[in-house]
């Protein structure tokens, strides 16, 4: 959580919510004038674009995005969900998130209780939440950080989500697309709007931040065939949220590359192997001390 999400937090609700709603209708005014203007970004031209930054038939390739930040699509979401599935072809395999989760993982598990593995939205933005709903897409059963997956790893991925006490562990679908050298791709998002995957450092290591609350957290969950169990989970501590400098770190993971910029539509993207990533992230805080919350390897003042 950055700076700007910890205000948000002291601010009231029906305020966020104007805000909200009016920097939505923004962005649809001005993708409403690229339409009219005749600038629609088509199927094809996202497939060149993919294919030219990287993005490789057989992928395992989990993406974050925003999809206002592409520009007009000329079919919404599945513009983008179809180019993706073009490049990737039936060897690959599409992983998104899906977390209903949006805001802070405590406040969440305080007020929302069960979460329905077919029913429950995804918080993530229009593009995962059409994935969502996919024939063929199979969902993690997680109440905090639930991905949505199609293709030959896709059962794989999201498998062994159910009753991990954390949602990053090396049974989680954020550990296993490391495991399996997959790639990750955020357009129009960054490393402190969607950088879920850095966490896997945190369960994977003896970590020595307190990033975890130590109370632990019971949740209903229904999972695909509606039957209902209760699992434990714990969640993120606030305090060491907001500590979060999770974009400095992308000139370190672009030296050790790892991480290239490119461009989707009209928006900026990183493009990440994620098993090196990991690999680089381990390798940095066992020798130097670097974290999100220690970007540079510098002590952290927990005072």
């Amino acid at each position: 959580m950055g700076i700007r999400d910890h205000i948000r937090r002291f601010i009231p609700t029906f305020i966020l919510d104007w805000y909200r709603q009016r920097k939505k209708a923004l962005v649809r005014k001005g993708l409403e004038d690229q339409r009219d203007r005749g600038e629609i970004i088509s199927q094809n031209h996202l497939v060149t674009q993919l294919e030219g930054m990287g993005v490789e038939k057989g992928d395992l390739l989990l993406i974050h995005s925003s999809m206002s930040k592409i520009g007009f699509l000329k079919e919404g979401p599945q513009t983008l969900i179809n180019a993706i599935l073009e490049v990737l072809g039936p060897e690959g395999t599409l992983v998104m998130p899906s977390s209903p989760v949006d805001r802070l993982q405590l406040d969440h598990i305080r007020l929302e209780q069960v979460f329905d593995v077919r029913n429950t939205p995804s918080r993530m933005g229009a593009i995962t939440e059409r994935f969502r709903k996919m024939p063929g897409v199979i969902r993690s059963v997680h109440p905090t950080e639930p991905v949505c997956a199609l293709g030959p790893l896709a059962d794989y991925i999201t498998g062994d989500h159910l009753g991990r006490i954390t949602p990053y562990d090396d049974h989680s679908p954020w550990y296993r697309i490391a495991e399996k050298k997959g790639k990750i791709l955020y357009v129009g998002v960054t490393l402190i709007n969607s950088g879920t995957s850095l966490h896997v450092l945190e369960d994977a290591v003896d970590f020595k931040f307190p990033v975890y609350l130590n109370e632990v957290f019971t949740v209903t969950v229904v999972d695909h065939e509606g039957r209902s169990q209760e699992v434990s989970t714990r969640v993120h501590n606030p305090e060491m949220s907001k500590r979060r400098r999770c974009d400095e770190l992308i000139p370190w993971f672009e030296k050790e590359g790892v991480l290239k910029k490119t461009r989707l539509g009209q928006a900026d993207c990183l493009l990440l192997n994620a098993g090196p990533m990991l690999e680089v992230m381990i390798r940095g805080y066992r020798e130097k001390g670097i974290t999100m919350y220690t970007p540079r390897g510098e002590e952290l003042n927990l005072g």
